[in-house]
C-alpha cells in the first residue's frame, strides 16, 4: 500500500510511510484535533473508543455502516472507509447531535469518559435500524429502533459513574414503541406533566449525519478499475494486502517478510486479548482475498469465509430463507460473544484460529463443533477439507496454514432434531469469557403411543472448562444412543459426564464447572424424560422444519415469573425545594454536551508539547526481593527505548518519595529492595506510548531472595509475624458499654464466626495520568488527573529537590476517581516530573490498563471474626469483633479505616461493643481509599451479623433488624451527641419502615414464598437494609471574580471528577449573587464558568473525596459571593435611586470604573462542634438466583435515601444510582485476584468484570426524603457520593435468603455450614452462589426420584 485513504469526519486523509502496527484511536488522537474517541482499556472490553466505520460498495452502490473498537483496528485496515467520531455528529461550532442534547437532558454523563464511546454505540444502532427498509417509518424525532434494542445498544460499554439507567433512558428515547412517561428525570419536561411529547425533546432527523462523503464515494468508483489490475507489491512500509491466495504464499515465502516479525491480520481483535509482546514490523491483510470472504448456500447448509465477520456471520444464519432452528440457535449463541463493536470487525475465522492456536476459550468453536461444522484449509501446496473436531485437535498451526472457509450444516433435512446451546459467563449479554459452554445436537425417535422418546444419534460438546479446545464427550454420547430417555439414564450420564469433564491444573472453579456442564446436560435431557415430575418436564414434541419446538424449561406459574429480557423500569420520587433557586433544582451538568460530543479535556487530550516523551512503569514482578540488574530483550520494541528513569535520577537534595504519609512514606522507585509485587522500578522513555508500553515489556529483572524473608501476602501471615501499621489514638474508635455484663445477659451466643471481604479495583475509565513540562527557573508544570493537585505539588517539589513554588499543578477535569487518584495517583505525577527533569524534555505517561490493575491497588480486603450474644426476640445484647485489614506496603489512609468500619457497623444498637482491630502491613500493592472506605465493609459486617442472628432464631431478619435500630438515645451514646444531632435528624427508622413494614412489603415477600415453592431451579430472595454513614465536611477555599464584561469565574478547591461539583457550585454563586440582579437568576448562572484547579492560583484546596467537597466549596463560594455583594450593594442601591433599573453589566461597568474590587476570596471553616453528621438510608432489593449456574439477576431494588435539601436532585440522583450499582460490582462480580506472590491476575477487561447495562436491576426505583431539618448543614444538604454504596449489600442479603431456599429445597449444606446458617463471603460471585447452593444438587435430585 503506497498510499492510504479515508475520511474522518468528512475530512479527507492521505497517508503514506504509514507505520503499520498504528491503530485508527492512536492516529485519531495524536495526528488529528479529535480527542473524542478515549483509550479506556486498548482491549474491545469498554467501549471508550468505539467510532462509526463506514464502508462503500460502489457495485451496489451501498454505504454499510458499523460501530468498531478503533484501539483495536489497525489504521491500514481502513483504505477508502468513512470515519466518524462523536464530534462528526456534531459540537458546539455546528450545534450538538440530538444524542449528545439528550444524553446531557437525561443526566446521563457524570465524569464523562466513557460518554464519547456511548453516543457512537447508540448512534450505530440508530443509523443501521434506521437503514432497514422492512421496518415501518417511525413518527418524527423518533428511530426505527424498538426499545429492546435500545436497550441493549450500549450493552458492551463500560460506564463506572451513572448506574446505567439514564443513559438507558436515553437510548429508549429515540424508539417509537418507548412510553415518554416510563422515562426517568430529565431537563425535557417536569414532572407529572400530564403529557411529555417527543416534541420537547431535541429533534433526531434520520439522516441528517453523512457518514459517508461524496468525494469518497467518487474516488472509490474511479479507482475500481486500478484495483482490479493491481498486482501485489513489497512495499517498505510494512502493510501488505494481497488479493490472491497465491500472492499471500508468495509474500510469506519472500525473504523480506521471513526475516521479519510478521502479523496477519483480518479484524486485530486478537490483540485485546493476547497482547502483542513486541511490535511488528509486518502486517498481511487477509481481506483482500475474495475466496476469504465467500458465502456460499446450499440445500444442505452454508459455507463461509473466514474472513467474514462474526456480526456478518450471524445476519446470514438469521437471514437464510431456510433458516432453521439450528441456524437461528447458533445465531443467538452468537450474539452473545463479545459485544457488538468486536463482533463486528472480528472474524470467524480468526475466532476459530485464536481456538486452535493459542486454546481460546471460543464459544464459536463448541456450537459449530456440535452441528458437525467442518473446515478448508490451505497447507503447503494443498486444500484439504476436516472436520472441525479433526481441525480443533491438530497441533497449532502457523502461518503457513490458511484457513480458508467453514461450512455449517442446517439440518433442514434432517426430521426430529433436537439442538440446544448453553454458556455460563459473568455477564448475560457477552463481552465475558464463558465459564462453561456447551452446545447438545440429538436426533430423537418418539413413541406415538407411549408418549417415550429415544435418541437414536447425539452429540454433545463442552468448552472454556480448562480445556485445551472444545470437545466431544464421546463416552456418553456411545451411553446415550438407542437409549430410552428416563430420569436414571440421564443420571448415569451426568456420572459419566463428571467422570469426562476435568479441568487442567491452574483452573479457576475447576468444581463449578464440572456443575455447570452437568447441569446442562440435564436440563437439555430433563425435558424429554416421561418420568420426570412437572414442573421439570415441559416439552412439545412437534415436527416443524424438521425441527423439536421445545417449551421453555422450567416455567410453571407464569404470572410469577419476570421476563429476564423486559424493558428495564424505574421511577424517582423527588421533592423539588425552591427555597434557595437556583440551587435545588436539577438542572443539567455542566459541561454534560462538552463531555458527549467529546470536546471535554482530560489530561490525555492536552495536545503534546513539542519534543514530547512517554514513559511506561516498569514494575517487580516479586514480592520480596533484591533486584540485581535491570536488562532489555533484543527486540524491535526494545529498540525504541530512548531512556531508563530509576531512582538513580532522583536530583541531588530530591527524595525518592512515591507518597509520604504522617506515618511513614513509600518509594518512587525501588532503589535494592522490592518489597511488593507491582512496585516500580523505573520507567521507560520512548517516542510514544505505545512504543513505551511495548519496550516496558521487554525488561528482564534479575532478582535474588538471598537473607530475605518470606512475603507476609496474607492478614495471617501478618498476625503470625506481628507485621502491624500503628493506629494512631486519635483515630481509633471508642468502645461502648461492657462487653462482658452484655454477654451475660443474652439468651444465646454465637462465637467467633468468621466473615471475609475481598478487594476491589477502582475501574474509573481514564487510567493515571500526568504530563509534566519543564518551565523557566528551574520549574516544572503537571497536568495531573488528581483528586488532590495541592499534595502533587508537595510531592513532586519533595521529588525534585526545589521549592513548591517551583511546582505548577493544573487539573481541570477527572475521568473517574473514587479515591484513586487522591493519593496512589502521586506516583505517576512524580515519575513524570523526576523524567522531564532529567531529560529536559516534556514527559507524559498514560498508563495501559493492566499496569493501572497491578501497581495502583484498590479497596482493603478484611477477615472479621465476630462474637455476639443476643435475646430470644433478636435483641442483640453485646458484640466484640476481631478485625483483621490488610494495608499493604504502606500506610497510604489505613489508620482512618478503623473509625469508619466502626462507625458505619454503628448503624445497629449492639447493646455493648467492643473490639480489636489489627492493620496489617504486607508486602502487597497499598490500599487505599476507595468509594466508602471502611463504611462499606463495616456495614455488611453488620448485616452478616444481624443475618446470622436471624438464621440462629429462625426468625425474619427484617425483624431482627428494626428491634435492633437505635432510638435516638442510643445513637447519641453509641455515636455522640455532636455527630448524632438532634431527634428530627434522626430518618433512618421511618426510611427503614416505609420500605419493610408495609403492606406492599408482606405482600412482595408472600409472593416470593410462593415462587420458590413451585419453581425448584429458580429461586428467589427479598432483603431491606438500612445504612448510616458519618461524614465530615473540611475547611475549604472559594473564589469569585467578575469580569468587566460581567461575566463571572469561579474557583474552589474541590475537582470535579464527575460529581456534579461544578454544577452545584454554579447554582451556588448564582444563588448567593441574586441580591445583585434579582429575579434573574437563570441569566446569572449562564454567566458563571467554573475553571479547574491550578496550585498557583488557589491554594489549601485539599482533597477532593469523603463526600462534602461538593458542599463545602458551595459555602465556601457563597462566603466569597457575600463579600461580592457587600462591596456591590451600596453601589447597586445608589444607581438603583438615580436611574430605577441597573442591569448587570451596567452594575460591573459602573464598579470598575470606581475600582471596586470584583474578585472576593474565601477560605470556609467548619465550626467543629457540627463538621461530622451521618447520613441515612434503606434500601429494598428482590433478586432471583439460577440453580444450574449460580446466575443472579436484581428484579427490583427500592433505594430510598435521606439527602436533606438536595442541591441539586438530579446530581444526587445520579450518585445515589451510580453508587449503588459500583457497590453491586463488590458484592456481586469483582474479583481481584492475585497470584501466590501477590501480583494482580485480574489486571484486564477479560478477567475483572464490573457491573454491565445487562446487570443492573430490571426495575430501579429511587425516592429521596424531604428532610428539611438540616439546619447545621449547607442550605440543609446533606452528602450523596458515598453512602449509597452501601445500599447494595441488600442485594448481598436478598441472595443470601435466595441460596437459603435453595439449600432449604434441596436439605443441602452446600459448602460449610447448615440449611439455614452459611458464611457468604464477597464477592459472591457465580461460582460461589452455586457452591453454596450445592454443586451436585442435580444428581441428588434424580437419586431422590429413584
Amino acid at each position: 500500500m503506497e498510499r492510504l485513504v479515508f475520511a474522518l469526519n468528512g475530512e479527507r486523509h492521505e497517508i503514506s510511510g504509514l507505520d503499520p502496527s498504528m491503530t485508527l484511536l492512536e492516529f485519531i488522537r495524536t495526528r488529528t484535533r479529535f480527542r473524542g474517541p478515549k483509550l479506556g482499556c486498548g482491549e474491545g472490553g469498554c467501549g471508550a473508543c468505539v467510532v462509526l466505520l463506514s464502508r462503500y460498495d460502489p457495485v451496489e452502490d451501498q454505504v454499510n455502516e458499523s460501530s468498531a473498537n478503533s484501539c483495536l483496528v489497525l489504521l491500514g485496515s481502513i483504505n477508502h472507509c468513512s470515519v466518524t467520531t462523536t464530534e462528526g455528529l456534531g459540537n458546539t461550532k455546528n450545534g450538538y447531535h440530538a444524542i449528545h442534547q439528550r444524553i446531557a437532558g437525561f443526566h446521563a454523563s457524570q465524569c464523562g469518559f466513557c460518554t464519547p464511546g456511548m453516543c457512537m454505540s447508540l448512534f450505530s444502532s440508530l443509523v443501521n435500524a434506521d437503514k432497514d427498509a422492512t421496518r415501518t417509518e417511525p413518527p418524527n424525532g423518533f428511530s426505527k429502533i424498538t426499545v429492546s434494542e435500545a436497550e441493549k445498544a450500549i450493552s458492551g460499554n463500560l460506564c463506572r459513574c451513572t448506574g446505567y439507567r439514564p443513559l438507558i433512558d436515553t437510548c429508549k428515547s429515540f424508539a417509537a414503541d418507548v412510553d415518554l412517561e416510563d422515562l426517568g428525570l430529565n431537563t425535557f419536561w417536569k414532572k407529572g406533566d400530564k403529557e411529555p411529547s417527543v416534541a420537547k425533546l431535541p429533534n433526531y432527523s434520520v439522516g441528517a449525519v453523512c457518514t459517508f462523503p461524496e468525494f469518497l464515494k467518487s474516488e472509490i468508483k474511479s479507482s475500481i478499475n486500478i484495483l482490479k489490475e493491481h498486482k501485489l507489491e513489497i512495499t517498505e512500509n510494512g502493510w501488505h494486502r494481497p488479493n490472491t491466495i497465491d500472492g499471500l504464499y508468495a509474500l510469506l515465502n519472500s525473504s523480506s517478510i521471513s526475516a521479519s516479525n510478521v502479523k496477519l491480520v483480518v479484524g486485530n481483535t486478537s490483540s485485546g486479548v493476547y497482547k502483542d509482546q513486541d511490535l511488528y514490523d509486518k502486517y498481511i491483510d487477509l481481506r483482500g482475498i475474495p475466496e476469504l470472504s465467500v458465502i456460499k448456500r446450499s440445500d444442505d447448509g452454508v459455507e463461509i469465509g473466514s474472513a467474514v465477520t462474526i456480526s456478518r456471520v450471524i445476519e446470514i444464519l438469521r437471514d437464510d430463507k431456510k433458516s432453521t432452528l439450528v441456524f437461528s440457535k447458533l445465531a443467538d449463541h452468537m450474539n452473545k460473544v463479545a459485544s457488538q463493536f468486536v463482533r463486528n470487525i472480528a472474524s470467524i475465522g480468526g475466532n476459530l484460529i485464536l481456538a486452535q492456536r493459542n486454546q481460546f476459550d471460543s464459544d464459536i468453536a463448541t456450537i459449530l463443533l456440535a452441528v458437525r461444522s467442518s473446515v478448508t484449509i490451505h497447507s503447503g501446496s494443498e486444500r484439504v477439507t476436516l472436520s472441525l473436531e479433526e481441525f480443533l485437535e491438530k497441533p497449532p498451526i502457523d502461518n503457513q496454514t490458511l484457513l480458508l472457509s467453514i461450512f455449517i450444516p442446517s439440518w433442514a433435512s434432517y426430521n426430529n432434531v433436537l439442538f440446544e446451546t448453553y454458556r455460563a459467563a459473568p455477564r448475560p449479554l457477552g463481552n465475558a469469557v464463558a465459564y462453561v459452554n456447551s452446545s447438545f445436537l440429538a436426533q430423537i425417535a418418539p413413541d406415538k403411543e407411549t408418549g417415550e422418546i429415544f435418541l437414536d444419534n447425539i452429540c454433545l460438546t463442552f468448552g472454556a472448562y480448562g480445556t485445551e479446545h472444545a470437545t466431544r464427550v464421546r463416552k456418553v454420547e456411545d451411553f446415550l444412543k438407542g437409549k430410552k430417555v428416563t430420569a436414571s439414564v440421564i443420571l448415569e450420564a451426568m456420572r459419566l459426564l463428571r467422570e469426562m469433564i476435568v479441568p487442567r491444573d491452574g483452573t479457576t472453579h475447576p468444581e463449578y464447572r464440572v456443575s455447570l456442564a452437568v447441569g446442562f446436560l440435564f436440563k437439555f435431557l430433563s425435558p424429554l424424560a416421561k418420568d420426570l415430575p412437572q414442573p421439570e418436564k415441559l416439552v412439545n414434541v412437534e415436527d416443524t422444519n424438521g425441527t423439536i419446538n421445545r417449551g421453555k424449561f422450567d416455567e410453571s406459574d407464569k404470572a410469577l415469573r419476570h421476563g429476564h429480557d423486559v424493558s428495564i423500569s424505574s421511577q424517582q420520587e423527588i421533592v423539588l425545594n425552591f427555597e434557595y433557586k437556583p440551587v435545588g433544582e436539577p438542572i443539567q451538568k455542566a459541561g454534560a454536551e462538552l463531555q458527549a460530543s467529546g470536546e471535554a479535556i482530560y489530561v490525555d487530550d492536552i495536545p503534546s508539547p513539542n519534543d514530547c516523551l512517554y514513559g511506561a512503569f516498569v514494575y517487580s514482578s516479586k514480592p520480596l526481593a533484591h533486584v540485581k540488574e535491570i536488562n532489555f530483550k533484543s527486540s524491535l520494541a526494545s529498540k525504541k527505548v530512548i531512556s531508563y528513569v530509576s531512582a538513580k535520577d532522583i536530583p541531588k537534595g530530591g527524595k525518592n518519595i512515591g507518597v509520604e504519609f504522617m506515618s511513614g512514606s513509600e518509594p518512587l522507585f525501588v532503589d535494592s529492595l522490592a518489597e511488593y509485587a507491582g512496585q516500580p522500578l523505573g520507567v521507560v522513555i520512548a517516542e510514544t506510548q505505545r512504543y513505551a508500553n511495548m519496550a516496558a515489556k521487554q525488561a528482564v529483572v534479575d532478582y535474588s531472595m538471598d537473607n530475605l524473608e518470606p512475603p507476609i501476602l496474607t492478614t495471617e501471615d501478618a498476625v503470625q509475624r506481628e507485621s502491624y501499621f500503628e493506629v494512631p489514638p486519635m483515630f481509633y474508635p471508642k468502645q461502648v458499654g461492657d462487653f462482658a455484663k452484655g454477654m451475660s445477659e443474652a439468651d444465646q451466643t454465637i462465637e467467633s464466626a468468621e466473615v471475609k471481604l475481598a478487594s476491589q479495583y477502582y475501574f474509573y475509565m481514564e487510567t493515571q495520568t500526568a504530563l509534566a513540562v519543564p518551565d523557566e527557573d528551574n520549574c516544572m508544570t503537571v497536568y495531573t488527573s488528581s483528586q488532590c493537585p495541592e499534595m502533587a505539588q508537595s510531592h513532586i517539589a519533595m521529588c525534585l529537590g526545589i521549592p513548591f513554588n517551583s511546582v505548577r499543578v493544573i487539573t481541570r477535569r477527572v475521568g473517574g476517581g473514587f479515591g484513586g487518584k487522591a493519593f496512589r495517583t502521586l506516583m505517576v505525577s512524580n515519575a513524570c516530573a523526576v523524567a522531564a527533569h532529567k531529560l529536559r524534555r516534556p514527559v507524559r505517561m498514560y498508563l495501559d490498563r493492566k499496569t493501572d490493575m497491578i501497581m495502583i491497588g484498590g479497596r482493603h480486603p478484611m477477615k472479621v471474626y465476630y462474637t455476639v450474644g443476643f435475646k430470644s426476640d433478636g435483641k442483640v445484647t453485646a458484640l466484640h469483633l476481631d478485625l483483621r485489614m490488610n494495608g499493604g506496603i504502606s500506610p497510604d489512609v489505613s489508620p482512618l479505616l478503623p473509625g469508619a468500619v466502626i462507625a458505619a457497623l454503628k448503624k445497629y444498637n449492639w447493646g455493648n461493643l467492643s473490639f480489636d482491630i489489627k492493620l496489617c502491613k504486607t508486602n502487597n500493592t497499598s490500599k487505599s481509599a476507595m468509594r466508602g472506605p471502611g463504611d462499606v465493609q463495616g456495614s455488611f459486617i453488620a448485616e452478616a451479623i444481624i443475618e446470622h442472628v436471624a438464621s440462629v432464631l429462625s426468625v425474619d431478619t427484617n425483624v431482627v433488624r428494626r428491634k435492633n435500630l437505635h432510638d435516638h438515645e442510643s445513637l447519641r451514646v453509641f455515636f455522640g451527641d455532636q455527630v448524632a444531632g438532634e431527634a428530627p435528624t434522626y430518618t433512618l427508622p421511618s426510611i427503614f419502615d416505609s420500605l419493610a413494614s408495609t403492606p406492599s412489603y408482606e405482600a412482595r415477600a408472600d409472593t416470593v414464598k410462593k415462587f420458590n415453592r413451585v419453581n425448584k431451579w429458580k429461586k428467589r430472595g427479598i432483603s431491606c437494609v438500612p445504612i448510616t454513614y458519618k461524614v465530615s465536611v473540611r475547611p475549604t477555599p472559594g473564589r469569585i471574580s467578575v469580569l468587566n464584561d460581567g461575566s463571572i469565574i469561579v474557583e474552589v478547591g474541590g475537582i470535579e471528577i464527575g460529581q456534579g461539583l461544578w454544577t452545584k457550585v454554579k447554582q451556588m454563586a448564582s444563588y448567593s449573587l441574586k441580591e445583585l440582579w434579582e429575579n434573574e437568576t437563570e441569566k446569572l448562572l449562564e454567566k458563571i464558568r467554573v475553571i479547574q484547579a491550578d496550585s498557583f492560583s488557589l491554594i489549601q484546596g485539599g482533597i477532593t473525596g469523603g463526600s462534602t467537597t461538593s458542599e463545602s466549596s458551595c459555602e465556601a463560594v457563597r462566603l466569597a459571593c457575600s463579600i461580592l455583594v457587600e462591596r456591590l450593594k451600596p453601589l447597586k442601591d445608589k444607581i438603583l435611586a438615580e436611574n430605577g433599573v441597573v442591569s448587570w453589566e451596567a452594575l460591573i461597568g459602573k464598579a470598575a470604573m470606581q475600582n471596586v474590587n470584583l474578585s472576593a476570596s474565601s477560605f470556609w471553616v467548619p465550626e467543629q462542634s457540627t463538621s461530622a453528621y451521618i447520613n441515612y438510608g434503606a434500601a429494598l432489593s428482590e433478586v432471583e438466583i439460577d440453580l444450574f449456574t449460580g446466575a443472579t439477576t436484581i428484579l427490583r431494588s427500592d433505594l430510598m435515601y435521606d439527602c436533606g435539601k438536595s442541591l441539586n436532585p438530579a446530581v444526587d440522583l445520579g450518585q445515589v444510582e451510580g453508587g449503588f450499582i459500583q457497590g453491586v460490582g463488590f458484592f456481586m462480580y469483582e474479583e481481584f485476584l492475585t497470584n501466590s506472590d501477590g501480583l494482580a491476575i485480574s489486571d484486564s477487561t477479560w478477567n475483572y468484570k464490573i457491573p454491565t447495562v445487562d446487570t443492573i436491576p430490571k426495575e430501579f426505583n429511587v425516592e429521596f426524603l424531604n428532610n428539611p431539618h438540616n439546619k447545621n448543614r449547607v442550605l440543609s444538604s446533606k452528602a450523596s457520593g458515598e453512602p449509597p454504596l452501601l445500599l447494595a449489600s441488600s442485594v448481598h442479603c436478598a441472595m443470601r435468603e435466595a441460596i437459603r431456599a435453595a439449600r432449604t429445597e434441596f436439605s443441602s449444606s452446600g459448602s460449610g455450614g447448615s440449611a439455614l446458617t452459611f458464611q457468604m463471603n464477597v464477592p459472591t460471585t457465580m461460582p460461589m452462589v452455586k457452591e453454596l447452593c450445592g454443586l451436585d444438587i442435580v444428581e441428588k435430585y434424580l437419586e431422590s426420584l429413584a
